[in-house]
């Protein structure tokens, strides 16, 4: 199954226990090899994006190959 990048843009973002983590608004991509990189969360209000990685826009940053599930939510596990 494919999945095109505008169709992820825009949905929620949880973790594998069930926290709603944000909205996904962006996904890096190596220019080099092409291999999706990050995805870039706007962080929740019911969460403290201090304790995720953040870019310099204050993004919380999750690697790619912490997707678990990509439904009507992607689910992410913790690393």
């Amino acid at each position: 199954m494919k999945v095109m990048e505008n169709d992820l843009r825009g949905k929620r973002v949880m973790s594998d226990e069930g926290m709603y983590l944000g909205t996904l608004r962006n996904i890096t991509v190596d220019t080099h090899t092409g291999d999706l990189e990050n995805l870039l969360v706007e962080a929740s209000d019911k969460i403290d994006p201090r304790l995720y990685h953040q870019d310099e826009r204050g993004y919380l940053l999750f690697p790619f190959s912490s997707v678990k599930s990509v439904r009507d939510v992607i689910v992410i596990g913790e690393e």
